[in-house]
Protein backbone atom coordinates (compact mmCIF):
# COMPACT_ATOMS: atom_id res chain seq x y z
CA UNK A 1 0.00 0.00 0.00
CA UNK A 2 2.14 3.15 -1.21
CA UNK A 3 1.40 5.97 0.56
CA UNK A 4 2.40 9.51 -1.72
CA UNK A 5 1.70 12.72 0.15
CA UNK A 6 -0.56 15.37 -1.93
CA UNK A 7 -0.13 18.93 -1.87
CA UNK A 8 -2.95 21.26 -0.60
CA UNK A 9 -4.33 22.81 -3.56
CA UNK A 10 -3.71 26.64 -3.17
CA UNK A 11 -0.02 25.50 -2.97
CA UNK A 12 -0.46 23.23 -5.98
CA UNK A 13 -1.18 26.29 -7.78
CA UNK A 14 2.01 27.92 -7.26
CA UNK A 15 4.37 26.99 -10.24
CA UNK A 16 8.08 26.08 -10.08
CA UNK A 17 8.54 25.58 -6.85
CA UNK A 18 7.72 23.06 -4.34
CA UNK A 19 5.12 22.99 -2.01
CA UNK A 20 7.60 23.54 0.42
CA UNK A 21 9.92 25.98 -0.41
CA UNK A 22 9.69 29.26 -0.19
CA UNK A 23 6.86 30.05 -2.59
CA UNK A 24 7.43 34.40 -3.27
CA UNK A 25 4.53 36.03 -4.99
CA UNK A 26 4.20 37.01 -8.37
CA UNK A 27 3.86 40.53 -7.72
CA UNK A 28 6.10 40.23 -5.07
CA UNK A 29 9.93 41.31 -5.42
CA UNK A 30 12.43 39.83 -3.27
CA UNK A 31 14.87 41.81 -0.92
CA UNK A 32 18.47 42.00 -1.83
CA UNK A 33 19.06 41.72 2.04
CA UNK A 34 17.89 37.38 2.95
CA UNK A 35 18.91 37.50 6.62
CA UNK A 36 16.89 36.58 9.69
CA UNK A 37 17.86 37.29 13.42
CA UNK A 38 15.50 35.31 15.16
CA UNK A 39 14.83 35.60 19.03
CA UNK A 40 15.05 32.59 21.68
CA UNK A 41 13.62 32.89 24.61
CA UNK A 42 16.09 30.60 26.19
CA UNK A 43 20.07 29.99 25.48
CA UNK A 44 20.57 26.32 23.46
CA UNK A 45 21.71 23.81 25.76
CA UNK A 46 22.45 21.35 22.98
CA UNK A 47 22.18 21.13 19.25
CA UNK A 48 22.29 16.94 18.72
CA UNK A 49 18.73 16.07 17.88
CA UNK A 50 19.00 13.22 19.48
CA UNK A 51 19.79 14.57 23.15
CA UNK A 52 17.16 17.95 22.80
CA UNK A 53 14.20 18.43 24.98
CA UNK A 54 13.85 21.78 24.34
CA UNK A 55 11.19 24.03 22.01
CA UNK A 56 14.27 26.53 21.79
CA UNK A 57 17.14 23.60 20.53
CA UNK A 58 14.15 22.10 18.07
CA UNK A 59 13.87 25.63 16.46
CA UNK A 60 17.42 25.24 15.63
CA UNK A 61 17.84 21.93 14.78
CA UNK A 62 15.18 22.26 12.47
CA UNK A 63 17.07 24.27 10.29
CA UNK A 64 20.20 22.17 10.90
CA UNK A 65 18.87 18.68 10.11
CA UNK A 66 15.64 16.95 8.20
CA UNK A 67 13.86 14.49 9.19
CA UNK A 68 12.03 11.93 6.91
CA UNK A 69 8.82 14.43 7.08
CA UNK A 70 8.96 17.91 7.41
CA UNK A 71 5.35 20.05 7.77
CA UNK A 72 3.95 23.01 5.60
CA UNK A 73 2.49 26.51 6.88
CA UNK A 74 -1.17 24.60 7.47
CA UNK A 75 1.05 21.67 10.00
CA UNK A 76 0.40 19.53 6.95
CA UNK A 77 3.27 16.45 6.04
CA UNK A 78 5.12 17.28 3.40
CA UNK A 79 8.37 14.81 2.33
CA UNK A 80 11.52 16.14 3.63
CA UNK A 81 14.52 12.71 2.78
CA UNK A 82 11.89 10.58 2.54
CA UNK A 83 9.76 11.10 -0.65
CA UNK A 84 7.18 8.64 0.11
CA UNK A 85 6.11 5.37 1.47
CA UNK A 86 4.93 1.64 1.58
CA UNK A 87 2.77 0.60 4.71
CA UNK A 88 1.93 -3.57 5.35
CA UNK A 89 -1.59 -4.73 5.14
CA UNK A 90 -1.34 -4.73 9.03
CA UNK A 91 0.45 -1.40 9.45
CA UNK A 92 2.84 -2.00 11.17
CA UNK A 93 6.07 -2.26 8.60
CA UNK A 94 6.41 1.30 6.91
CA UNK A 95 9.15 1.23 4.06
CA UNK A 96 10.35 4.76 3.46
CA UNK A 97 11.79 5.81 -0.15
CA UNK A 98 14.72 8.69 0.30
CA UNK A 99 15.66 11.34 -1.79
CA UNK A 100 18.82 10.26 -3.61
CA UNK A 101 19.67 13.67 -3.80
CA UNK A 102 19.95 14.30 -0.13
CA UNK A 103 23.08 15.09 0.92
CA UNK A 104 25.15 16.14 4.22
CA UNK A 105 26.56 19.51 4.40
CA UNK A 106 29.86 18.00 4.00
CA UNK A 107 28.82 16.45 0.26
CA UNK A 108 28.89 12.62 1.65
CA UNK A 109 24.92 11.34 0.41
CA UNK A 110 22.43 10.76 3.08
CA UNK A 111 21.66 6.85 3.35
CA UNK A 112 19.38 4.87 5.29
CA UNK A 113 21.59 3.89 7.27
CA UNK A 114 21.70 7.79 8.66
CA UNK A 115 18.48 6.98 10.25
CA UNK A 116 19.04 3.79 11.23
CA UNK A 117 22.35 4.79 13.02
CA UNK A 118 20.24 7.91 14.98
CA UNK A 119 17.66 5.72 15.94
CA UNK A 120 19.70 2.90 17.80
CA UNK A 121 21.55 6.05 19.37
CA UNK A 122 18.23 8.07 21.09
CA UNK A 123 16.97 4.18 22.44
CA UNK A 124 20.43 3.60 23.18
CA UNK A 125 20.83 4.23 27.41
CA UNK A 126 24.58 4.74 26.45
CA UNK A 127 23.35 7.72 24.83
CA UNK A 128 21.27 9.14 28.00
CA UNK A 129 18.58 10.78 25.83
CA UNK A 130 15.70 12.19 28.02
CA UNK A 131 13.70 11.99 25.00
CA UNK A 132 14.51 7.96 24.22
CA UNK A 133 11.16 7.23 25.81
CA UNK A 134 9.99 9.16 22.34
CA UNK A 135 11.30 5.87 20.44
CA UNK A 136 8.93 3.84 22.69
CA UNK A 137 5.87 5.94 22.38
CA UNK A 138 6.16 5.53 18.30
CA UNK A 139 6.23 1.82 19.15
CA UNK A 140 9.53 0.83 17.48
CA UNK A 141 10.07 -2.92 17.80
CA UNK A 142 12.08 -3.43 20.52
CA UNK A 143 12.37 0.53 21.85
CA UNK A 144 10.83 -0.17 25.33
CA UNK A 145 13.59 -3.21 26.53
CA UNK A 146 16.24 -1.23 24.66
CA UNK A 147 15.29 1.69 26.42
CA UNK A 148 15.07 -0.89 29.78
CA UNK A 149 18.91 -2.17 28.69
CA UNK A 150 17.44 -5.41 28.88
CA UNK A 151 17.85 -5.89 24.40
CA UNK A 152 20.97 -4.57 22.49
CA UNK A 153 20.27 -1.63 20.13
CA UNK A 154 21.08 -3.31 17.26
CA UNK A 155 17.89 -5.09 18.03
CA UNK A 156 15.77 -2.38 17.19
CA UNK A 157 12.80 -2.23 14.37
CA UNK A 158 14.95 -0.62 11.76
CA UNK A 159 16.94 -1.40 9.00
CA UNK A 160 18.64 -0.19 5.82
CA UNK A 161 17.35 -2.14 2.81
CA UNK A 162 19.61 -0.36 0.58
CA UNK A 163 21.13 3.04 0.73
CA UNK A 164 17.61 4.44 0.04
CA UNK A 165 15.19 2.41 1.28
CA UNK A 166 14.39 2.19 5.30
CA UNK A 167 12.20 -0.01 6.81
CA UNK A 168 10.58 0.60 10.15
CA UNK A 169 8.41 -2.34 12.16
CA UNK A 170 6.28 -1.48 14.79
CA UNK A 171 5.45 -3.80 17.87
CA UNK A 172 1.62 -2.94 17.02
CA UNK A 173 -0.20 -0.11 14.71
CA UNK A 174 -0.71 3.60 15.45
CA UNK A 175 -2.61 5.39 12.94
CA UNK A 176 -0.28 8.57 13.64
CA UNK A 177 3.17 6.96 13.74
CA UNK A 178 4.05 8.95 10.54
CA UNK A 179 3.29 12.51 12.25
CA UNK A 180 5.70 11.15 14.95
CA UNK A 181 8.55 11.48 12.23
CA UNK A 182 8.86 15.42 12.26
CA UNK A 183 10.20 15.45 15.30
CA UNK A 184 13.91 16.36 15.77
CA UNK A 185 14.62 13.37 18.29
CA UNK A 186 14.19 11.22 14.75
CA UNK A 187 16.14 13.29 12.51
CA UNK A 188 19.38 10.98 11.52
CA UNK A 189 23.08 12.20 12.35
CA UNK A 190 26.24 11.48 10.10
CA UNK A 191 27.83 8.21 12.41
CA UNK A 192 31.64 8.73 10.90
CA UNK A 193 31.46 12.47 12.16
CA UNK A 194 29.65 11.51 15.75
CA UNK A 195 32.08 8.93 16.07
CA UNK A 196 35.16 10.76 15.24
CA UNK A 197 34.47 13.70 17.37
CA UNK A 198 31.98 12.54 20.47
CA UNK A 199 30.43 15.07 22.39
CA UNK A 200 32.28 17.77 20.53
CA UNK A 201 30.91 16.75 17.11
CA UNK A 202 28.32 19.96 16.99
CA UNK A 203 30.76 22.40 17.58
CA UNK A 204 31.20 24.45 14.76
CA UNK A 205 34.10 23.26 13.02
CA UNK A 206 32.95 19.71 13.75
CA UNK A 207 29.33 19.96 12.76
CA UNK A 208 28.16 18.01 9.76
CA UNK A 209 24.38 18.29 9.34
CA UNK A 210 21.75 16.98 6.68
CA UNK A 211 19.12 20.54 6.55
CA UNK A 212 18.93 23.81 4.52
CA UNK A 213 21.36 25.55 6.94
CA UNK A 214 25.00 24.78 8.58
CA UNK A 215 26.44 25.96 11.48
CA UNK A 216 28.96 28.67 11.29
CA UNK A 217 29.52 29.78 14.51
CA UNK A 218 28.14 29.18 18.39
CA UNK A 219 28.26 31.70 21.39
CA UNK A 220 27.86 29.55 24.63
CA UNK A 221 24.30 28.74 23.11
CA UNK A 222 23.26 32.18 23.35
CA UNK A 223 24.09 33.90 19.94
CA UNK A 224 24.20 31.26 17.03
CA UNK A 225 25.13 32.06 13.28
CA UNK A 226 23.49 30.10 10.33
CA UNK A 227 24.69 30.13 6.72
CA UNK A 228 22.87 28.16 3.56
CA UNK A 229 24.19 25.13 2.81
CA UNK A 230 24.85 24.73 -0.27
CA UNK A 231 24.68 20.65 -0.41
CA UNK A 232 21.08 20.68 0.54
CA UNK A 233 19.22 19.22 -2.16
CA UNK A 234 16.56 21.85 -2.24
CA UNK A 235 19.05 24.54 -2.50
CA UNK A 236 18.10 26.15 -5.02
CA UNK A 237 14.58 26.88 -3.85
CA UNK A 238 15.86 28.57 -0.58
CA UNK A 239 15.75 32.22 0.00
CA UNK A 240 16.80 33.04 3.32
CA UNK A 241 20.47 33.00 3.25
CA UNK A 242 21.87 33.71 6.84
CA UNK A 243 19.84 33.19 10.52
CA UNK A 244 20.91 34.79 13.77
CA UNK A 245 19.72 32.89 16.71
CA UNK A 246 20.11 35.25 19.84
CA UNK A 247 18.37 34.47 23.32
CA UNK A 248 17.32 37.15 25.01
CA UNK A 249 15.45 36.04 28.63
CA UNK A 250 13.61 39.56 29.27
CA UNK A 251 10.95 39.79 26.63
CA UNK A 252 10.93 43.40 27.22
CA UNK A 253 14.37 43.67 26.17
CA UNK A 254 13.68 41.49 23.61
CA UNK A 255 10.74 43.90 22.22
CA UNK A 256 13.42 47.40 22.50
CA UNK A 257 15.00 45.06 20.32
CA UNK A 258 12.58 44.35 17.94
CA UNK A 259 11.53 48.22 17.64
CA UNK A 260 15.12 49.24 16.95
CA UNK A 261 14.72 46.45 13.69
CA UNK A 262 17.41 44.37 15.64
CA UNK A 263 15.16 41.27 15.61
CA UNK A 264 12.87 39.72 12.97
CA UNK A 265 11.01 37.52 15.34
CA UNK A 266 9.54 37.58 18.66
CA UNK A 267 6.82 36.67 21.27
CA UNK A 268 5.69 39.47 23.47
CA UNK A 269 5.54 39.98 27.21
CA UNK A 270 2.56 39.61 29.01
CA UNK A 271 -0.43 42.06 28.52
CA UNK A 272 1.63 44.36 25.64
CA UNK A 273 -0.69 42.48 23.04
CA UNK A 274 -3.52 45.31 23.01
CA UNK A 275 -1.57 48.10 22.67
CA UNK A 276 1.45 46.88 19.97
CA UNK A 277 -2.08 45.08 17.83
CA UNK A 278 -3.32 48.95 17.66
CA UNK A 279 0.00 50.56 16.98
CA UNK A 280 1.65 48.13 14.61
CA UNK A 281 -1.07 45.74 12.97
CA UNK A 282 0.21 44.45 10.48
CA UNK A 283 3.23 43.46 12.21
CA UNK A 284 1.46 42.14 15.35
CA UNK A 285 0.11 38.84 15.59
CA UNK A 286 -1.52 35.98 17.99
CA UNK A 287 -0.94 32.80 16.41
CA UNK A 288 -2.72 29.49 17.60
CA UNK A 289 0.18 27.40 19.68
CA UNK A 290 -0.59 23.68 20.80
CA UNK A 291 1.10 24.19 24.38
CA UNK A 292 -0.50 24.18 27.84
CA UNK A 293 0.60 26.07 30.67
CA UNK A 294 1.00 24.53 34.02
CA UNK A 295 2.21 23.85 37.72
CA UNK A 296 4.03 20.36 38.18
CA UNK A 297 4.09 19.29 41.79
CA UNK A 298 6.95 17.10 42.81
CA UNK A 299 5.63 13.60 43.73
CA UNK A 300 8.89 11.48 43.52
CA UNK A 301 10.59 10.85 47.07
CA UNK A 302 12.86 13.73 46.69
CA UNK A 303 9.48 16.32 46.63
CA UNK A 304 7.75 16.85 49.80
CA UNK A 305 5.74 15.16 51.97
CA UNK A 306 2.90 17.67 52.15
CA UNK A 307 2.07 17.24 48.24
CA UNK A 308 2.18 13.14 48.27
CA UNK A 309 -1.47 14.04 50.23
CA UNK A 310 -3.62 14.89 46.80
CA UNK A 311 -6.44 16.88 48.86
CA UNK A 312 -3.15 19.61 49.08
CA UNK A 313 -2.33 19.02 45.29
CA UNK A 314 -6.58 19.70 44.49
CA UNK A 315 -6.55 22.55 47.17
CA UNK A 316 -3.48 24.34 45.28
CA UNK A 317 -4.75 23.75 42.08
CA UNK A 318 -8.46 24.88 42.80
CA UNK A 319 -7.07 27.96 44.42
CA UNK A 320 -5.75 29.18 41.03
CA UNK A 321 -8.02 31.71 39.34
CA UNK A 322 -6.85 31.52 35.88
CA UNK A 323 -9.37 34.07 34.60
CA UNK A 324 -7.17 36.61 36.08
CA UNK A 325 -4.19 35.32 35.16
CA UNK A 326 -5.44 35.39 31.32
CA UNK A 327 -7.90 38.28 31.54
CA UNK A 328 -5.01 40.50 33.70
CA UNK A 329 -2.05 39.40 32.87
CA UNK A 330 -0.61 37.27 29.75
CA UNK A 331 -3.76 38.90 27.80
CA UNK A 332 -3.12 37.59 24.49
CA UNK A 333 -6.10 35.59 23.48
CA UNK A 334 -4.97 32.41 26.25
CA UNK A 335 -7.70 30.19 27.49
CA UNK A 336 -8.18 28.93 30.86
CA UNK A 337 -7.38 25.25 31.23
CA UNK A 338 -8.64 23.06 33.75
CA UNK A 339 -7.68 19.78 31.99
CA UNK A 340 -4.01 19.23 30.04
CA UNK A 341 -4.36 18.07 26.75
CA UNK A 342 -4.64 21.61 24.15
CA UNK A 343 -8.22 22.09 23.20
CA UNK A 344 -7.30 22.81 19.64
CA UNK A 345 -5.58 19.13 18.95
CA UNK A 346 -6.47 17.43 15.74
CA UNK A 347 -9.89 15.24 16.44
CA UNK A 348 -9.72 15.89 19.97
CA UNK A 349 -12.52 16.33 22.44
CA UNK A 350 -12.20 18.87 25.17
CA UNK A 351 -12.64 16.56 28.52
CA UNK A 352 -15.12 18.19 31.22
CA UNK A 353 -13.79 17.73 34.76
CA UNK A 354 -15.90 18.60 37.57
CA UNK A 355 -13.47 21.81 38.85
CA UNK A 356 -14.01 23.22 35.32
CA UNK A 357 -17.70 23.62 36.17
CA UNK A 358 -17.53 25.45 39.70
CA UNK A 359 -17.09 29.21 40.26
CA UNK A 360 -13.84 30.51 41.12
CA UNK A 361 -15.91 31.08 44.57
CA UNK A 362 -16.47 27.66 45.26
CA UNK A 363 -13.36 26.16 43.89
CA UNK A 364 -11.62 28.27 46.92
CA UNK A 365 -14.01 27.05 49.35
CA UNK A 366 -13.23 23.61 48.49
CA UNK A 367 -9.67 24.68 48.26
CA UNK A 368 -9.94 25.46 52.16
CA UNK A 369 -11.62 22.40 53.08
CA UNK A 370 -9.57 20.36 51.63
CA UNK A 371 -6.40 21.77 53.01
CA UNK A 372 -7.98 21.71 56.62
CA UNK A 373 -8.79 18.43 56.23
CA UNK A 374 -5.01 17.46 55.15
CA UNK A 375 -4.14 18.93 58.63
CA UNK A 376 -3.37 22.68 57.25
CA UNK A 377 -4.96 26.25 57.53
CA UNK A 378 -4.20 29.69 58.26
CA UNK A 379 -2.73 28.95 62.12
CA UNK A 380 -1.10 26.27 60.83
CA UNK A 381 0.10 27.37 57.34
CA UNK A 382 1.86 24.91 53.99
CA UNK A 383 5.17 25.85 53.50
CA UNK A 384 6.13 25.34 50.17
CA UNK A 385 8.50 26.81 46.98
CA UNK A 386 7.43 27.60 43.93
CA UNK A 387 10.07 27.09 41.10
CA UNK A 388 10.43 29.37 37.54
CA UNK A 389 12.95 30.40 35.02
CA UNK A 390 13.93 33.50 34.12
CA UNK A 391 10.88 35.69 32.32
CA UNK A 392 9.25 38.42 33.63
CA UNK A 393 6.26 36.77 32.38
CA UNK A 394 6.95 33.50 34.60
CA UNK A 395 7.51 36.27 37.46
CA UNK A 396 4.36 38.19 37.42
CA UNK A 397 2.04 34.63 37.41
CA UNK A 398 4.22 33.52 40.01
CA UNK A 399 3.55 36.57 42.20
CA UNK A 400 -0.29 36.03 41.37
CA UNK A 401 -0.06 32.32 42.40
CA UNK A 402 1.76 33.24 45.36
CA UNK A 403 -1.32 35.62 46.53
CA UNK A 404 -4.19 32.92 45.28
CA UNK A 405 -2.55 30.45 47.47
CA UNK A 406 -1.46 33.19 50.63
CA UNK A 407 -5.69 33.27 50.64
CA UNK A 408 -6.35 30.07 51.38
CA UNK A 409 -3.65 29.30 54.14
CA UNK A 410 -0.09 28.36 51.97
CA UNK A 411 2.59 30.41 52.12
CA UNK A 412 4.73 29.90 49.04
CA UNK A 413 8.78 31.35 48.36
CA UNK A 414 9.24 32.02 45.23
CA UNK A 415 12.49 31.02 43.55
CA UNK A 416 14.35 32.16 40.13
CA UNK A 417 17.00 30.32 38.18
CA UNK A 418 18.46 30.10 34.86
CA UNK A 419 16.94 28.30 32.51
CA UNK A 420 20.27 25.47 32.18
CA UNK A 421 20.04 25.50 36.08
CA UNK A 422 16.10 25.24 36.28
CA UNK A 423 15.97 22.12 33.88
CA UNK A 424 18.54 20.17 35.42
CA UNK A 425 16.39 20.63 38.51
CA UNK A 426 13.36 19.47 36.99
CA UNK A 427 15.28 16.62 35.61
CA UNK A 428 16.47 15.77 39.06
CA UNK A 429 13.33 16.60 41.00
CA UNK A 430 15.28 19.66 42.83
CA UNK A 431 11.87 21.61 43.55
CA UNK A 432 8.25 21.60 45.02
CA UNK A 433 5.97 23.04 42.63
CA UNK A 434 7.90 24.09 39.23
CA UNK A 435 6.42 26.23 36.24
CA UNK A 436 5.78 24.06 33.32
CA UNK A 437 4.78 24.30 29.73
CA UNK A 438 4.27 21.20 27.75
CA UNK A 439 3.95 21.60 23.73
CA UNK A 440 2.76 19.00 21.37
CA UNK A 441 5.13 17.13 19.51
CA UNK A 442 2.77 15.85 16.69
CA UNK A 443 -0.89 17.08 16.26
CA UNK A 444 -2.51 14.07 18.64
CA UNK A 445 -3.24 13.72 21.60
CA UNK A 446 -1.12 11.43 23.24
CA UNK A 447 1.54 14.09 22.69
CA UNK A 448 0.02 15.40 25.86
CA UNK A 449 -1.22 12.59 27.35
CA UNK A 450 1.79 9.98 27.20
CA UNK A 451 3.80 12.70 29.05
CA UNK A 452 2.66 11.16 32.38
CA UNK A 453 3.18 7.46 31.54
CA UNK A 454 5.41 5.85 33.87
CA UNK A 455 8.60 6.03 32.37
CA UNK A 456 7.41 8.97 29.95
CA UNK A 457 9.50 12.76 30.37
CA UNK A 458 7.18 13.07 33.60
CA UNK A 459 8.91 15.28 35.44
CA UNK A 460 6.83 15.31 38.29
CA UNK A 461 7.34 11.68 39.00
CA UNK A 462 3.44 11.08 38.94
CA UNK A 463 2.86 7.16 38.57
CA UNK A 464 -0.23 5.56 38.31
CA UNK A 465 -1.02 1.79 36.65
CA UNK A 466 -4.19 2.68 35.84
CA UNK A 467 -3.21 5.66 33.75
CA UNK A 468 -0.71 3.41 32.34
CA UNK A 469 -3.34 0.73 31.18
CA UNK A 470 -5.26 3.65 30.01
CA UNK A 471 -2.73 4.59 27.88
CA UNK A 472 -1.47 1.18 26.44
CA UNK A 473 -5.22 0.37 25.95
CA UNK A 474 -5.81 3.36 23.57
CA UNK A 475 -2.27 2.62 21.46
CA UNK A 476 -4.91 -0.01 20.20
CA UNK A 477 -8.49 1.08 20.04
CA UNK A 478 -9.96 1.87 16.81
CA UNK A 479 -10.86 4.90 18.32
CA UNK A 480 -8.63 6.09 21.33
CA UNK A 481 -11.04 9.07 22.47
CA UNK A 482 -13.08 7.14 25.28
CA UNK A 483 -9.19 6.09 26.64
CA UNK A 484 -8.09 9.65 26.53
CA UNK A 485 -10.99 11.06 27.95
CA UNK A 486 -10.13 8.90 31.14
CA UNK A 487 -6.59 9.51 31.28
CA UNK A 488 -7.74 12.87 31.15
CA UNK A 489 -10.41 12.51 34.06
CA UNK A 490 -7.48 10.72 36.36
CA UNK A 491 -5.57 13.72 36.28
CA UNK A 492 -7.93 15.67 37.52
CA UNK A 493 -8.50 13.54 39.79
CA UNK A 494 -4.89 12.55 41.32
CA UNK A 495 -3.68 16.14 40.29
CA UNK A 496 -0.13 15.47 39.54
CA UNK A 497 0.08 19.31 38.51
CA UNK A 498 -2.51 22.06 37.96
CA UNK A 499 -3.16 23.05 34.03
CA UNK A 500 -3.31 26.92 34.05
CA UNK A 501 -3.95 28.15 30.18
CA UNK A 502 -3.63 26.90 27.04
CA UNK A 503 -1.37 28.90 24.46
CA UNK A 504 -2.18 31.78 21.98
CA UNK A 505 1.23 33.09 21.21
CA UNK A 506 1.63 36.83 20.36
CA UNK A 507 4.07 37.72 18.02
CA UNK A 508 6.03 40.36 16.15
CA UNK A 509 7.02 39.73 12.72
CA UNK A 510 8.47 42.54 10.30
CA UNK A 511 6.04 42.79 7.37
CA UNK A 512 8.24 42.27 4.80
CA UNK A 513 9.32 38.81 5.97
CA UNK A 514 6.97 35.93 4.40
CA UNK A 515 6.30 32.40 4.93
CA UNK A 516 6.08 32.01 8.57
CA UNK A 517 3.38 29.50 9.67
CA UNK A 518 0.00 30.93 11.32
CA UNK A 519 -2.20 28.11 11.27
CA UNK A 520 0.40 24.87 12.18
CA UNK A 521 -0.86 25.10 16.16
CA UNK A 522 3.03 23.19 16.58
CA UNK A 523 4.75 26.24 15.47
CA UNK A 524 7.50 24.40 13.47
CA UNK A 525 9.28 26.20 11.00
CA UNK A 526 11.60 26.71 8.47
CA UNK A 527 13.70 29.04 7.61
CA UNK A 528 13.94 27.02 3.80
CA UNK A 529 10.14 28.28 3.58
CA UNK A 530 10.61 32.07 4.35
CA UNK A 531 11.81 35.04 1.99
CA UNK A 532 11.90 38.86 2.39
CA UNK A 533 10.33 41.16 0.34
CA UNK A 534 11.50 44.21 -1.11
CA UNK A 535 9.74 47.36 0.96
Amino acid sequence: MKKTLLLSSCLALLLAAPAYAANPEPDETLADDQSLSYWLLDSIKTKDPQLNSTIQGSHVARQLFEGLYSQDNAGDLVPGVATDYDVSDDQTVYTFHLRPDAKWSNGDPVTAGDFVFAWQRLADPATGSTYAWYEELMNVKNAASIIAGDTDPSELGVKAVDDHTLEVTLESPIPFFVKMLTHTSTFPVNQAVVEEYGDQWTLPENMVGNGAYKLVEDKLGQDLTLERNENYWDNDNTVIDSIHFQAINDKNAALTRYLAGELDYIELPSGQFPRLKEEYPEQTHAVPRSCTYAYLFNLSDKGPEALKDVRVRKALSYALNRDIIVNNITRSGEKPAYSWTYYATADFEPPVTDYSEWSQQERNEKAVELLKEAGYDKSNPLELTLSYNTSDDHKKIAIAAQQFWKAIGVNVTLNNTEWKVYLDNLKNYNFDIGRYAWCGDYDEASTYLDYFRSGGMNYGGFDDPDYDAVMKASLTAEDPSADYDKAEQILAEEMPLAPIYFYSTPVMVPADLKGLPVENVLQNWYAKDLYRVAN
